[in-house]
């Protein structure tokens, strides 16, 4: 079982200052209000409501953190942290501008964030927000993982354009960096179950989890058959 199936609520953020002060590696969700990013983190985390998403896009201002340790530990081997979905208009003007503000400021300068996951509508990918975001966090030279959420509302054909056109959009801002930043994707449904290992995988080595080290059996060495002519001697 993953250590993430453990997750739990630890704190809510409202500004940097008020930042856990611990050394431990961080993994951060964002995503659009309505890109499933809450539901996405219950399904990785096999809780069903672990992250809640608000019925109004846009109210989840604050940043919330999960510690993931085993369950009798006293110290989280790290953390996953839910950010405020952004771009919902609805949201008032200070408000708004604080949340951003909070946002933009944690992903570029938060020296535990070991990477972000981006959460995105299959549908409609990379819009100026999302674009926005990727910006943000590339100069950190930290992994980028988008996942292309509700993939099952798209054909197979249409899932699979979306998920060349994503990478096409990656490997452009790969370009920007010589290739040194680690920029992946992948195609995601909650209510298929589509995707769920690929992206536990992901975010269990960000998170340097036992689970994302786990040794390999050696291979096992085939017995030598003595020949028929040392065993006549």
């Amino acid at each position: 079982m993953s250590l993430l199936h453990q997750a739990r609520f630890f704190t809510t953020v409202n500004h940097l200052r008020d930042l856990p002060p611990t050394a431990v590696p961080e993994v951060a969700f964002a995503g659009r209000s309505n890109a499933g990013k809450s539901t996405a983190i219950n399904i990785l985390c096999n809780q069903k409501r672990l992250a809640f998403s608000s019925k109004t896009p846009g109210r989840t201002q604050h940043i919330n953190y999960f510690s993931v340790m085993p369950a009798k530990a006293e110290d989280p081997l790290g953390f996953l942290v839910d950010l405020p979905g952004y771009g919902y208009a609805e949201v008032p003007g200070e408000a708004k501008s604080h949340w951003e503000h909070l946002l933009g400021d944690y992903v570029q300068t938060r020296p535990q964030l070991a990477g972000l996951v981006i959460m995105m509508d299959a549908r409609r990918p990379f819009t100026d927000l999302d674009c926005q975001m990727v910006e943000w966090f590339l100069p950190t030279g930290k992994p980028i993982h988008v996942l292309l959420t509700k993939a099952d509302k798209l054909t197979n054909n249409d899932a699979s354009r979306s998920l060349m056109g994503a990478r096409k959009v990656l490997k452009d801002y790969q370009a920007q960096t010589d290739g040194d930043v680690s920029l992946t994707v992948q195609l995601f449904s909650s209510l298929k179950r589509r995707g769920i290992e690929e992206a536990q995988r992901i975010v269990a080595g960000w998170l340097c989890l036992p689970e994302a080290s786990e040794p390999v059996p050696p291979a096992t060495k085939a017995k030598k058959t003595p020949s028929p002519d040392a065993q006549r001697g």
